[in-house]
């Protein structure tokens, strides 16, 4: 499933269950478009951590991810 749809169809259902509430089924794929929602926004997040760098003044760059 596409992020665009993702995110619409669990704004969706957040929305039925304030109103009229969801069936079982609809709070089971509440749930697991929420995990995988959560997993998209870590593996996301932890890509960009890879690829960024710091600079320091004195002309050396660092992983921001790397511990020393």
């Amino acid at each position: 499933m596409k992020f665009d749809q993702l995110i619409k169809r669990i704004n969706e259902l957040s929305r039925k269950s304030k109103t009229t509430g969801l069936s079982e089924e609809e709070k089971r794929e509440q749930a697991e478009l929420r995990n995988e929602y959560r997993a998209l926004v870590v593996g996301n997040l932890s890509s960009q951590l890879d690829s960024m760098k710091i600079k320091y003044p004195d002309g050396s760059i660092k992983d921001v991810k790397k511990k020393d």
